[in-house]
């Protein structure tokens, strides 16, 4: 007769207390990181409810006793800013600069990634080349450029020159070298061109960087300064960072209304932010960065 070995009872293995220690650490440290991050909002907000008296004054509030709601009927009132103007024309040059870049880029990287040409290479390199030119070498003759070309305080002056950014076509070349080349051969055996391998199978598998890509890019297009600066010379061409800048002036601050703008110029990049960003940190880590 054969004996039948009793059966073990597996225990499972006891969580390390270093592991849930390391735990506790990391939500504690990600905490502290999530509350340094919100602090400049709730200055904002706090400021932009706020009197001047209260946001200069010694004795500190968490919170205005007083919510001064008006701050935000004065900051569209005020005849001497039309920012409701200028929030109108940072949207326009947001979109559309954020549209024609992805579509200039797009194309360049993907004609430098996939179609066969023999000084491809050395096109690339040349892209490369501009990323280590200093932007104040090519701020005066774009200037002179648009300038001549009668665009300045216009809407082509503020978002042509800045359509075509080598950093975005490197991105682009190096995601499409990752893209698989069977979906593309296929569509080349059924009779599509580049193009229309382009539009019909490279972009609608590729939306995630797409949508990375245009978070960052209407991000740098909101917040642009200089060039907003320099070729907005009429009011009716400001954006909302050059009419930010026109309440601090040598002779007063109006401390409320920086604050109140500030808040209201924020929003439309939380809200593109909280739409797309999924999408963000997934379409970067698909840029393949290889040669």
């Amino acid at each position: 007769m054969t004996t039948i070995a009793p059966r073990t009872r597996r225990t499972r293995p006891a969580k390390r207390r270093g592991g849930v220690m390391s735990s506790a650490g990391l939500y504690f440290a990600a905490g502290v990181g999530a509350a340094l991050f919100l602090v400049p909002f709730y200055l904002i907000v706090r400021n932009a409810l706020s009197t001047d008296a209260e946001i200069t004054g010694e004795n500190w509030q968490w919170f205005p006793t007083d919510i001064q709601w008006g701050n935000l009927t004065e900051l569209f009132d005020d005849p001497t800013v039309p920012f409701a103007q200028s929030l109108w024309n940072s949207t326009v040059v947001g979109v559309l600069h954020t549209v024609g870049t992805l579509l200039v880029c797009s194309l360049a990287g993907y004609g430098l990634a996939r179609i066969p040409y023999r000084h491809a290479n050395k096109i690339f390199y040349v892209v490369l080349v501009t990323l280590m030119v200093p932007t104040a070498v090519t701020f005066v003759p774009s200037f002179v450029l648009v300038s001549s070309l009668g665009w300045v305080s216009s809407l082509q002056g503020l978002i042509v020159p800045g359509l075509f950014s080598g950093f975005t076509c490197f991105l682009f070349r190096q995601y499409f070298l990752g893209f698989p080349k069977e979906l593309e051969e296929a569509a080349r055996v059924d009779g599509l061109s580049y193009w229309g391998a382009y539009w019909r199978i490279v972009v609608p598998n590729s939306l995630n960087f797409f949508a990375a890509i245009a978070t960052i890019t209407f991000i740098s297009g909101w917040n642009a300064f200089l060039w907003p600066l320099v070729i907005g010379q009429d009011q009716e061409a400001w954006t909302v960072q050059v009419a930010l800048s026109s309440y601090m002036t040598n002779q007063t601050v109006n401390f409320h209304l920086i604050f109140m703008a500030t808040a209201i110029s924020i929003l439309p990049l939380v809200f593109v932010f909280l739409f797309l960003q999924r999408w963000l940190v997934q379409g970067i880590a698909q840029t393949g960065i290889k040669g």
